[in-house]
C-alpha cells in the first residue's frame, strides 16, 4: 500500500508572520526553532514546506503570543495576491466567479496539496469551504481560520475592502466561545461546523475586479508542488528544505514526513532509489544553480551544501559532472 505523506504548501500561504509576531510580542525565530525549520522560508517564500510542519509552526506561534485565535488574526493581515503566483493569477480574473474557478483549478498544483476547495450554490446564497486532507491537528485550526480570511481577502478585491462574509463556518466544538472570533471577522461565527467555510450573496459572483492592478500577472511561474502520490517527489522537496540548514540527514526528512527513517528508505528502495541518490541529485542541482545564477566563490558554495572543505565538493562535483566546479562555471558562462 502507498505510504500516505503529508502534503506541502509554500511559505508564502504564512503571510507576513514574522511581523505579524513581532508586533503581538512573539518571536517568529524562536518558533522556527521549536519546530526545526529552516530560517530561510523567511526569505524565500516560495520555499515548499510540510503542510503539517505549517500546522505546527502556528500552533507554536500561537503560544509565543498568548493568542488563542492567532491564525484568525493573522488572517486579517493576509492579502491573497501575495500567495505567490497562485494568487496574483486567481486575482487577476475580471470577475469573482472567474476567480474562485482559477483558485479551484490551480491550488493543488501551484501552491497547497492536502486542500480541498468545494463551492456550493443555493438560491440566492452560496457556500465556500476549504478543508485540509491532513492527519496533524496540532494547529490545524489556526491553518483552518488563515485559509478563510485569504478566501475572504480574495473575495474583497470584487466586493470592496470593507466586505464581510455572511456568516464564517468553524469546526471548533459547538458551544465554544464565539465573541472574540466574531469581532476579529467582523460577522457571525458558527461553530461545530463539518468543514471551515464562509457564505455570501450569489449575487457577487458577477462583479468586475474593483482593484486597479488586476489585469497585470507576474509572468513567473513556481515550480509544481510535489503530489502526494508521487513518493520521490515528495522526499527530494523535503530534502531541499533540509539542504537550507547543512547537508540533509535521513532522520530529519523523516521527521518532517511524520515516519521513521526506515520507512523512508524502504519506500525509496520500491522506487529503485535510495536517500543518498536523492540527497546526491538535490545537491548537484543546487550547486549548479549557485555556479551558473551567483558570484559567490566556490568555497562559499561548498560551506553553503554542508561540506567541510572546498576539497571534498569538488570531488563530489568532478563525480557529478566529469568537470571542476571552476570549469563548469566558465563553460557556462
Amino acid at each position: 500500500m502507498a505510504p500516505r505523506l503529508s502534503g506541502f504548501t509554500r511559505a508564502s500561504s504564512l503571510g507576513p508572520i514574522s511581523e505579524f509576531m513581532d508586533r503581538h510580542g512573539g518571536s517568529f525565530t524562536r518558533a522556527l526553532r521549536n519546530v526545526d525549520l529552516p530560517f530561510a522560508i523567511l526569505e524565500q517564500p516560495d520555499i515548499v514546506i510540510p503542510l503539517r510542519e505549517q500546522f505546527r509552526l502556528l500552533e507554536k506561534a500561537a503560544r509565543e503570543t498568548g493568542d488563542p485565535y492567532f491564525g484568525a488574526r493573522l488572517g486579517q493581515a493576509v492579502k491573497g495576491r501575495e500567495l505567490s503566483s497562485f494568487g496574483a493569477w486567481v486575482c487577476s480574473a475580471d470577475k469573482l466567479d472567474g476567480a474562485i474557478r482559477r483558485a479551484h483549478a490551480g491550488l493543488n498544483t501551484m501552491l497547497q496539496t492536502s486542500t480541498v476547495l468545494t463551492f456550493t450554490r443555493r438560491g440566492s446564497k452560496v457556500r465556500w469551504s476549504i478543508e485540509f486532507v491532513e492527519p496533524e491537528t496540532e494547529g490545524r485550526h489556526h491553518n483552518e481560520f488563515l485559509g478563510v480570511s485569504y478566501m475572504i481577502d480574495m473575495i474583497r478585491g470584487y466586493a470592496g475592502r470593507t466586505w464581510r462574509p455572511d456568516v464564517v463556518m468553524s469546526v471548533l466544538p459547538a458551544g465554544s466561545p464565539r465573541q472574540a472570533l466574531e469581532e476579529i471577522f467582523g460577522t457571525n461565527v458558527l461553530h461545530g461546523c463539518g468543514v471551515p467555510a464562509i457564505e455570501f450573496d450569489a449575487s457577487l459572483l458577477g462583479r468586475l475586479s474593483c482593484e486597479a492592478s488586476a489585469s497585470s500577472v507576474d509572468g513567473y511561474l513556481e515550480p509544481r508542488v510535489p503530489r502526494q502520490s508521487d513518493v520521490v517527489a515528495t522526499i527530494k522537496s523535503v530534502t531541499e528544505l533540509a539542504l537550507h540548514e547543512g547537508y540533509p540527514h535521513i532522520k530529519w526528512v523523516a521527521s518532517k514526513l511524520g515516519t521513521t527513517g526506515r520507512s523512508l528508505q524502504r519506500w525509496l528502495d520500491m522506487h529503485g532509489t535510495s536517500f543518498n541518490r536523492v540527497v546526491d541529485g538535490v545537491m548537484e542541482t543546487q550547486a549548479k544553480d549557485l555556479l551558473r545564477q551567483s558570484e559567490i566563490s566556490v568555497t562559499q558554495i561548498a560551506l553553503r551544501l554542508g561540506y567541510s572543505d572546498p576539497a571534498h565538493f569538488t570531488r563530489a562535483f568532478r563525480r557529478w559532472t566529469g568537470m571542476t566546479p571552476s570549469a563548469y562555471r566558465s563553460e557556462q558562462r
